[in-house]
């Protein structure tokens, strides 16, 4: 199994209210810096993001997550600067297909490849609000949106074969594609999406099937879906899995700091972060913001969205993407992995608020005791 961290390149802080996914960010620092509380907004400084790298890296992950949109910084960017302030460390980029050329892409990633010394990942992430993709200047429908990352993905490995590629499809015509040398080694590629059009591509051109954090039954029927199509283009794929977490040396120290994280919520403001998650076109979100659908009107407690044991929905009142977490002592959140992976998931993006403090946390806590339990399994 392999565990891997997360940067929060829009904002961080111990509060679901310090923002991601667009939905909060930093015109709430001037309210976090009026407050006598720790409840503070974080700048997504380079300095501050070493220190999660660092930390992550001290703590046994084997790579970080860096999102992608308009409400973060660039993902390219950023961890080309913080590949700098590591050693081990990889970097699992989320770019968007279809925003630059394919050429380019294959381009940035062999240079990135080679510049950190073959420790990037990519992450393709096709889109799903309409919006966001308009601010690109991208005007393409959910279908054809996945239909480009299927030949932009073909175009992007065909330019890193050693040899000039030419590709002529309905979204792509290049002649002779080509990088200054093939990247060593290729990055491997992780893709998510849960919709009819996400399958397909995630069969035919993906290393590693991402999901994010839902019951046991419903990854379980996601897994073998995907398996059946990897298994139509004569391949094999592993499956990821995103969480956020929140442990404690007890369970009862562990609900606790998740009620905080709900602590002073506004119903109203959960209503309207809600109706602009609802107008997403991604079926991944669709399916998460149904886990804590009957729990918006604010008569919540934390263990009211416990949708399975120790599994959480309360992230995704307030966030879009993953919207849920493990909640419970480090044995317990040891169990759950345990669980996930006795479904086929390999690999484990987690993240925690904030994300420094929290990656010592799952670090001394959570991935000892797996270490322990799982020592010929386990990749540090």
């Amino acid at each position: 199994m392999r565990f891997h961290w997360f940067l929060p390149t829009a904002s961080d802080g111990r509060s679901l209210t310090v923002g991601t996914r667009g939905t909060h960010g930093p015109e709430n620092a001037a309210a976090d810096a009026a407050r006598v509380t720790a409840d503070r907004f974080r700048a997504p400084t380079i300095r501050y993001l070493t220190q999660i790298a660092q930390a992550a890296e001290v703590n046994g992950f084997e790579a970080v997550l860096t999102p992608t949109g308009t409400w973060c910084e660039d993902a390219w960017l950023t961890c080309a600067a913080l590949a700098q302030e590591t050693e081990r460390l990889r970097f699992l980029v989320a770019f968007r297909p279809g925003l630059v050329s394919p050429t380019l892409a294959a381009q940035q990633a062999s240079t990135l490849q080679r510049t950190s010394g073959g420790r990037l990942l990519l992450n393709v992430v096709t889109g799903g609000e309409r919006d966001e993709q308009a601010r690109f200047g991208d005007h393409l429908g959910k279908a054809d949106r996945y239909a480009r990352t299927g030949e932009f993905l073909t175009v992007m490995r065909g330019a890193w074969g050693g040899e000039p590629f030419t590709f002529k499809g309905e979204y792509y015509d290049v002649v002779g594609a080509a990088v200054l040398a093939p990247p060593d080694p290729l990055p491997r590629l992780y893709f998510g999406g849960s919709s009819a059009e996400a399958g397909p591509v995630a069969a035919r051109h993906t290393d590693t099937y991402l999901t994010w954090g839902e019951p046991p039954d419903q990854v379980a029927r996601k897994l073998s879906w995907i398996r059946d199509l990897a298994r139509q283009q004569r391949r094999q794929v592993k499956f990821g899995i995103r969480f956020h977490v929140v442990t404690r040396d007890t369970s009862a120290e562990a609900w606790a700091a998740a009620e905080r994280l709900l602590a002073g919520l506004d119903p109203a403001h959960v209503g309207r972060v809600q109706n602009l998650l609802a107008a997403s076109e991604s079926t991944g979100q669709a399916r998460m913001s149904a886990l804590h659908e009957r729990f918006r009107d604010g008569s919540w407690k934390a263990s009211d969205l416990e949708i399975h044991p120790n599994v959480w929905a309360g992230v995704g009142l307030l966030r879009g993407g993953a919207g849920t977490a493990l909640v419970g002592s480090h044995s317990e959140v040891a169990d759950r992995i345990a669980e996930y992976a006795s479904l086929g998931i390999d690999e484990f993006v987690l993240s925690g608020f904030p994300h420094l403090e929290e990656a010592y946390m799952v670090g001394e806590g959570v991935l000892p005791e797996l270490r322990q339990r799982l020592a010929p399994e386990i990749r540090r």
